[in-house]
């Protein structure tokens, strides 16, 4: 990450980068980069007291290793995003409920939560958003991608939600391979996600955008793949991040 020029990365999955914060420090201290935040997927609809004890180590963590966002995801009860989820109008207000907590959490310690639509999620179809937007006051993670794939562009949430607006995810998207019915994991190793400027979203108007309404917030760029070798042949993914790179210095 370093060699291609980015100043910050999120932490993925819990442990990737050291296993506890002062290893991810020290590991992203020496490549010259800072922590922003992390991903954090909560079962918001079904949240018992063991999940949100999870989610509050999960945050001690992203703090003490100096991130200043918590990316939350509404998940589904078993973890996949591999089906959508519909929530009854009781499990509606237990996630609302859930979410104020999950807020409260966070800025206790010093970090800025964001709601990330997302595929598989409870909040990923525009109708989700929409209701998500109407009946709480949290901070959303606006990514491209995710987006376009629940049936909302991300040109619509802005003109509806700029002061919302607090985290954003690039990607770019195949419409026609999420046009064939695949399961989402399916769909990634199909090639789901582009380069950015290779798939079918205007990425610099998005940007454009963005910054015309006063957005001053982070934007993390992220492809989500899936290799079936490992290590990948050639440069694997890193070639994909520098045409990402090279496209955005170009276009924006």
């Amino acid at each position: 990450m370093s060699s291609l020029g980015l100043p910050a990365t999120e932490l993925g999955p819990t442990g990737y980068l050291g296993k506890d914060a002062a290893d991810v420090r020290a590991l992203l201290d020496r490549s010259g980069l800072r922590l922003i935040g992390g991903f954090l997927p909560v079962p918001m609809h079904i949240a018992t007291a063991a999940d949100l004890d999870e989610a509050a180590t999960a945050m001690d963590t992203l703090a003490a290793a100096g991130a200043s966002v918590v990316v939350l995801a509404a998940r589904s009860a078993d973890g996949s995003y591999d089906h959508a989820v519909t929530l009854t109008e009781t499990e509606w207000q237990t996630l609302f409920a859930t979410l104020t907590t999950l807020q409260t959490m966070a800025r206790e310690r010093g970090l800025l939560p964001a709601l990330h639509p997302h595929v598989g999620t409870a909040i990923e179809s525009r109708d989700a958003v929409l209701r998500l937007l109407a009946g709480s006051d949290v901070p959303i993670c606006l990514d491209t991608g995710h987006l376009l794939l629940g049936g909302m562009r991300p040109e619509e949430l802005i003109a509806l939600a700029a002061d919302r607006i607090a985290h954003v995810h690039l990607k770019d998207v195949d419409t026609s391979v999420a046009g064939r019915g695949l399961a989402y994991i399916d769909a990634v190793r199909a090639g789901l996600y582009r380069p950015l400027g290779a798939g079918d979203l205007d990425i610099p108007e998005i940007v454009r955008s963005l910054e015309a309404v006063g957005y001053r917030g982070w934007y993390v760029l992220e492809q989500d793949c899936a290799l079936h070798d490992v290590p990948p042949a050639g440069e694997g993914p890193i070639d994909d991040v520098r045409r990402s790179v090279s496209y955005l210095k170009e276009n924006v």
